[in-house]
């Protein structure tokens, strides 16, 4: 999955839900298929538990169907980190991964929230300061990881949308909002019962090349639907389906199973 597909990466960060607060220990477990004209291209699971405040979150993500023709992107994901009140406060965050012969990872590392180190393997080439927005002293205070960032934690459904989310992957800085749409229910294996479902709205703010007509399109264009499920009764919110917008098409993200484990 290169670092330079945000589409994807921001399709798979929403397939991999992560985990909250709770007063015993709880997992949860996930299988998520996204799909491309109705063709799955992608799959994705995780395991994650916590306890007295404490998270962490696995998952792996790997092409499917006709996409290993093209791409055979295959790899692991880990997040983990402390909750305190209501907010995520992520400790750290490292994706491995291949796409075909190539081997890529990125491995954040944060404190209090704030990230302190960001390694790439390869390492980004150089950037043309005329072209490229940097990162600024203070983009990264305050963020979420890409897994960290897919989760709301709230008291009700009603109280899930009308947030904004701060995200980091490692390269870009995006603000992403979410609006109330509507209310719904949903059955698959693991869960059946309420779900809210928020418009998104993506916003780069530094970390990226201007004028990329892929980021453009999911600024100014794009129309990405994520539906929420609640994680057991921890009043965290986790994407059981998702629609993500792009030049080519709508990438679609369903939970083939959704389900707390005691």
């Amino acid at each position: 999955m290169p670092r330079s597909s945000h589409a994807l990466a921001a399709a798979l960060a929403i397939a991999l839900p992560s985990a909250a607060s709770a007063a015993s220990p709880q997992s949860f477990k996930g299988e998520y298929t996204v799909s491309f004209l109705g063709l799955s291209i992608a799959r994705s699971t995780f395991s994650s538990s916590y306890q007295n405040g404490v998270y962490a979150i696995n998952g792996t993500v790997s092409a499917a169907g006709l996409a290993k023709l093209f791409d055979d992107t295959r790899g692991t994901i880990s997040s983990k980190g402390t909750i305190s009140g209501q907010k995520m406060v992520p400790q750290a965050f490292r994706a491995d991964y291949t796409s075909g012969k190539k081997a890529s990872s990125i491995d954040i590392r944060f404190a209090n929230g704030n990230v302190t180190s960001t390694q790439v393997i390869p390492a980004p080439g150089k950037r043309d300061p005329k072209s490229w927005v940097p990162l600024g002293a203070g983009d990264l205070a305050s963020v979420l990881d890409p897994m960290a960032a897919t989760v709301i934690h709230a008291d009700s459904l009603d109280q899930v949308c009308g947030r904004k989310v701060k995200f980091y992957d490692g390269e870009m800085r995006a603000d992403l909002t979410l609006t109330y749409v509507s209310k719904g229910t949903i059955s698959v294996p693991g869960y059946k019962g309420d779900t809210v479902t928020c418009q998104m709205g993506f916003e780069p703010v530094a970390g990226y090349r201007k004028g990329r007509k892929a980021l453009n399109y999911l600024k100014n264009k794009s129309r990405m639907m994520v539906t929420f499920a609640p994680l057991g009764q921890t009043g965290v919110y986790a994407p059981i389906h998702a629609t993500v917008g792009t030049q080519i098409g709508t990438l679609t993200i369903s939970a083939g199973r959704f389900e707390a484990v005691q």
